[in-house]
């Protein structure tokens, strides 16, 4: 456990109080009945525990076994610390005020604490970007998870950018100043019908899915690579990591082609449980046509390796 803790300390210690932040928003959800814009007051400051606690300890990790850059990534990552812990504060700061985080220049204070957090999350982005170079010098024990982890991490970092889309004002907001500049939804105001726990938009697009989907692909996709070596012990047509290699490649374009699919559906206001037209069209597509190819690379697998005995004789 001494171990772990000591990945990047600073990221390691804003995941122990996450764990704390979490434990606070769920007795909130319990005894607090208060909602902002239609939804429980504490639900979204748990969400941000939960994601800040799972980005926090991947690259806490990441950045302890970077064998180059190694003081500017250690120093990028506290810096990262530094902006999740405001950010989280900020937001919780918010809940318990009954008051909401993002998008708020109803007074000078509410504007003086977007600004803190815009200014925070700008500062965790070009950090982030400096990580996520670093992280092309990074080596793993087989090729598959390599690639998982490099791609992994650029998606991710595409994925975090993707929030500034939400930043800017609405036609509605532009007609008619009400104090919030920027938004989730398009094509409706903030706060309709949404999703169980995640609070996205059933009647509307949502930019929170492609930021969110983006993120998780710094964890998604090395996982799908450890899971392949795991089956690869165990099933002969994944014993050889030039096969699970491959099907990793398949899994990283057909993330990003999803990516993109859903932040256009989510630009043009249509709701991510009710895709139509265009949309189910190239959702269906990007899912064939990864299935086909991880097919045809489970049929065509390539010849073994000959043993050094062998190659010699």
């Amino acid at each position: 456990m001494k171990a772990v803790f000591a990945w990047h300390r600073p990221l390691m210690t804003v995941a122990a109080l996450m764990i704390v932040s979490t434990i606070v928003c769920l007795v909130g959800l319990l005894v607090d009945p208060r909602q902002i814009t239609g939804v429980d007051a504490w639900a979204k400051p748990l969400k941000f525990s939960l994601s800040i606690l799972l980005y926090s300890v991947t690259w806490a990790w990441l950045i302890a076994n970077l064998p180059r850059w190694r003081r500017i990534t250690h120093a990028a990552g506290t810096v990262v610390a530094v902006a999740l812990i405001v950010e989280q504060v900020l937001i919780v700061g918010a809940a318990a005020a009954g008051t909401t985080s993002h998008f708020n220049v109803s007074s000078p204070l509410a504007s003086a604490i977007w600004g803190v957090m815009a200014i925070s999350i700008t500062t965790l982005y070009v950090c982030t970007f400096v990580t996520t170079i670093a992280v092309f010098f990074l080596r793993l024990s087989t090729r598959s998870t390599t690639i998982a982890v490099r791609v992994g991490a650029v998606i991710a970092l595409a994925g975090l950018g993707l929030a500034y889309l939400m930043t800017g004002p609405t036609a509605a907001q532009l007609a008619g100043f009400r104090g919030i500049v920027g938004a989730h939804t398009v094509g409706l105001a903030d706060g309709g019908p949404g999703l169980p726990v995640l609070g996205w938009s059933t009647v509307g697009g949502d930019l929170r899915i492609p930021h969110f989907i983006g993120m998780q692909a710094l964890q998604l996709l090395p996982l799908f690579a450890v899971l392949l070596g795991w089956a690869g012990r165990r099933w002969r047509p994944l014993a050889d990591d030039r096969v699970r290699t491959r099907l990793v490649v398949v899994a990283t374009v057909a993330y990003a082609a999803g990516l993109a699919l859903v932040t256009v559906q989510a630009l043009a206001g249509q709701s991510i449980v009710r895709p139509d037209g265009v949309f189910l069209a190239a959702g269906w597509a990007v899912v064939l046509a990864a299935l086909v190819a991880a097919a045809a690379i489970l049929t065509f697998r390539p010849r073994p390796i000959p043993s050094p005995s062998l190659a010699h004789a």
